[in-house]
């Protein structure tokens, strides 16, 4: 069985999330870790049992033992070390949202191509098991033609102007950092919409702290979507089918909970506790596609990725969104 050292590139809260599920592998190796504070690298790889820490991103990139690159950097730095990364010929798994827009995004996957190096966007609803099988009940015609999408996610943080999900410099507000989840539930369930409209709510610093939009499709099907930092909506999508209803839900120690409720039947319900937060999914996936010798996953192939990043872009555009420099 081969396998495979993983770099983790920030030291953060995402990345010890990660690690921890990385853990559950047998063929994931915990190699090396960077982070800008030397200080905090050393904490970290002390912590989880990493043999290498680097005090810049450059090295890690460039350590010739390193196979697999982890990037949890902030959403605006995502296209930079992206591609630090594909450049060295390391395989790379980049957090969402993947770039601050898709201009960027179909940059570092010209250079995947390019580079013939393994890309994938650590987008974590489609590995779970409840929303694979929510969409394999769709796909059965069990319920009927999907009609209508409503989807949320919402909490309250306190608001910091130099945190990073309030703070415009760092691709901050709602929509990035959770939005994109009731977004990905519409491209993933319903595919690309033919026209969007948003309406964003900000805050002092400039970024939205919540957004509404309405997705509609030239055949009657329709899509709702709201995302903030100002409601407790927690985190869920409800699909209105023919015959009856879905609803995925999951909470924010990733449990998930799928309800299905046909016209006429009793309704059902699975619930599921995955082991890691279920990041390892995405983790066995990489390594999965580098065994078989391919540069995409089919579950977030890189067209998916491009979609869901056309589609923020249009949802920022109507909301009047702007990232400074990068739009």
């Amino acid at each position: 069985m081969k396998k495979y050292k993983w770099g983790i590139l920030t030291a953060g809260k995402m990345s010890a999330k990660f690690v921890k599920a990385l853990r559950l592998l047998d063929k994931a190796e915990l190699y090396a870790v960077a982070a800008r504070d030397e200080a905090r690298a050393k904490a970290f790889a002390g912590e989880y049992g990493f043999r290498k820490f680097y005090s810049d991103y450059e090295s890690l990139a460039k350590d010739p033992d390193v196979d697999i690159i982890y990037i949890a950097s902030p959403h605006s730095h995502h296209f930079d070390h992206a591609m630090l990364c594909l450049r060295n010929r390391k395989a790379v798994l980049c957090e969402k949202a993947f770039s601050l827009n898709s201009r960027e995004a179909e940059q570092i996957i010209d250079e995947a191509h390019r580079q013939k190096t393994f890309l994938m966007e650590a987008l974590w609803p489609p590995f779970q098991p409840m929303y694979r099988k929510t969409l394999a009940i769709l796909k059965s015609g069990e319920p009927g033609k999907l009609l209508h999408l409503d989807a949320r996610f919402g909490f309250q943080p306190p608001y910091d102007p130099a945190d990073r999900k309030f703070n415009i410099s760092l691709g901050g507000g709602s929509l990035l950092d959770i939005g994109i989840y009731p977004v990905n539930d519409v491209l993933y369930f319903m595919g690309m919409p033919d026209s969007v409209t948003a309406k964003a709510l900000f805050t002092e610093s400039g970024t939205e702290h919540t957004i509404n939009i309405i997705f509609e499709y030239k055949d009657g099907r329709m899509a709702t979507v709201h995302s903030s930092f100002r409601t407790m909506a927690g985190i869920g999508c409800t699909l209105y089918c023919e015959k009856g209803n879905l609803v995925f839900s999951r909470a924010r120690d990733m449990s998930q909970r799928l309800g299905v409720a046909m016209n006429g039947m009793e309704a059902r319900e699975e619930s599921l506790i995955p082991d890691g937060m279920g990041y390892h999914f995405e983790a066995a996936e990489v390594m999965k596609c580098l065994d078989e010798g391919r540069i995409e996953s089919v579950i977030v192939p890189h067209s998916h990725t491009l979609n869901l990043m056309k589609l923020l872009d249009i949802v920022r555009k109507s909301a009047g969104i702007v990232f400074p420099g990068r739009d």
